[in-house]
């Protein structure tokens, strides 16, 4: 039994390691522009394309690679995730050009999709036990929070000690053990017959959702970044005419890519709302946080990657100790509710921060908050969808809930950017600092709000499962009943 519950330990690890990775290269990038602007000559509009490039590929595969999960297998997607991923942080530490770079970040952007579905597969199929499903994904929620958090810290390190091709280089000897072991840790696969294979795949639903999704997220991502003129907004009508032909496919489909008799489950429309929510208030936050310190503070790109440190110590100090509790005295959708509520209470106390803001007495107690409140939130809009479907339609459920977070993202920095930049535009205050953090304290209002209804949300989620808690074994008294001591610390 200790080597069954080590070889767990193990694959947890393998896994959350990885998504860590994978989060940590969605913010990673942001301190090292200045260095790869000056090393191949990209314009501002360059530049931006490093991080939009992963964004869009990012949001925009994940439902075919969930999909693909279900059917292809969970390993065997994670080890192809993971083989594109590595070798397009090859490509990206070894660019020449600024078109390399941004192919290879768009690369990139398609292995995170195919990665974080099987990941979320793989956590649902190898901890059954209640107590060490509860524990698997508090540390998975914990490293979803610590790599939105912690990108900009180490990325100011890793420019400062080294280079800015190895922000990029550092993930290849990462994947290379990840390939290795996942061989050895996760769990094989049934190999499905080539027939099976094509007649389940659904690539007409593949490929207008794909296409759907990418223009639309690419259209949300640039008008995140106050670029959206009239061709973009072209393809968005495209994209939504693409995503009219998807619901056509697949209402006619015999084997559907997103079967649509999910959403009539409140807890997959709940979670995929809650998601939603999720992105589109804790995102613009440390976009806001990063230049409020830069802006108004006048910190350097590693100070102000270091202020947003505590959120990521919290982070693990709650995912470890206080969720897995939380989730077998509550459930995931009370878990939910109360992680939007610190969310909230933290993004109004940072509305409130002065230009002269101290950092102990202003910030602290809000970042302290606003971090209790983010691993919360993450595994309670994810465990109820993820425990609402069989065990192999957990792929591409979990590939509705994390494209519905990046698509809340950037829904949520272009609204709020836009409000935070009015906002300065209109004050006449006595310093362009004040009229800056005019502009940032709305900016973090407006977050708070969006995670007020994320509250709002979560009740209704609670209120509406309180029928299916009866017939389910999910329930947080039959996970104390069933609690195995084997497991306990998986």
């Amino acid at each position: 039994m200790s080597g069954v519950l080590q070889g767990k330990r193990a694959a947890l690890l393998l896994l959350t390691s990885v998504e860590l990775v994978v989060f940590l290269d969605v913010s990673i990038v942001n301190v090292a522009l200045p260095a790869i602007g000056a090393a191949l000559g990209l314009t501002v509009v360059g530049l931006a394309w490093v991080g939009t490039a992963y964004q869009v590929t990012f949001g925009g595969f994940q439902l075919g690679a969930g999909r693909a999960t279900d059917i292809l297998g969970r390993r065997r997607m994670f080890q192809i995730g993971l083989a594109v991923f590595t070798f397009a942080s090859l490509l990206a530490g070894l660019a020449a050009w600024d078109w390399m770079l941004i192919a290879a970040r768009a690369l990139q952007g398609v292995g995170a999709a195919i990665l974080i579905p099987a990941e979320l597969s793989l956590l649902t199929a190898i901890f059954t036990d209640p107590a060490a499903h509860r524990r698997a994904f508090g540390w998975w929620s914990a490293m979803g929070a610590v790599g939105a958090a912690g990108g900009v810290v180490l990325g100011g390190l890793i420019v400062e000690l080294l280079s800015w091709p190895w922000i990029f280089l550092i993930n290849v000897p990462i994947g290379v053990v990840g390939l290795f072991l996942s061989g050895r840790l996760l769990p094989a696969d049934d190999v499905p017959s080539l027939a099976g294979v094509r007649a389940r795949l659904d690539v007409p639903g593949i490929v207008t959702g794909t296409a759907a999704l990418l223009l639309l997220v690419y259209v949300v991502t640039i008008a995140a970044e106050g670029d959206l003129d009239a061709l973009t907004l072209l393809l968005g009508v495209v994209g939504a005419a693409l995503a009219v032909a998807f619901v056509v496919v697949e209402r006619r489909s015999d084997d559907p890519l997103l079967p649509f008799r999910f959403f009539r489950n409140p807890d997959i429309t709940g979670s995929t709302l809650a998601s939603v929510i999720v992105g589109a208030a804790h995102v613009p936050a440390f976009v806001f946080l990063a230049l409020y310190f830069q802006e108004v503070r006048d910190y350097t790109p590693l100070e102000s990657g270091l202020a947003v440190l505590p959120i990521a110590v919290v982070n693990l100090i709650v995912s470890r100790t206080l969720i897995p509790s939380a989730l077998a005295a509550w459930g995931p959708r009370m878990v939910l509710t109360l992680g939007m509520a610190f969310l909230a209470a933290g993004l109004l106390m940072m509305s409130r921060l002065p230009v002269g803001a101290d950092f102990l007495t202003d910030y602290l107690p809000a970042a302290v908050v606003f971090a209790v409140g983010l691993p919360a939130v993450f595994v309670g809009s994810t465990i109820p969808a993820v425990k609402a479907v069989e065990v192999h339609e957990t792929g591409v459920i979990s590939a509705v809930v994390n494209t519905a977070q990046r698509i809340g993202a950037g829904l949520g920095i272009a609204v709020l950017a836009a409000l935070a930049e009015a906002r300065t535009d209109a004050v006449d205050g006595p310093s362009d600092a004040f009229a800056v953090n005019e502009g940032f304290q709305l900016g973090f209002l407006g977050a708070g709000l969006l995670a007020v209804v994320g509250v709002l949300i979560g009740i209704w989620l609670i209120r509406r499962g309180r029928a299916l808690d009866e017939h389910s074994p999910d329930t947080p008294a039959e996970d104390d009943e069933t609690m195995k001591p084997a497991d306990a610390d998986a």
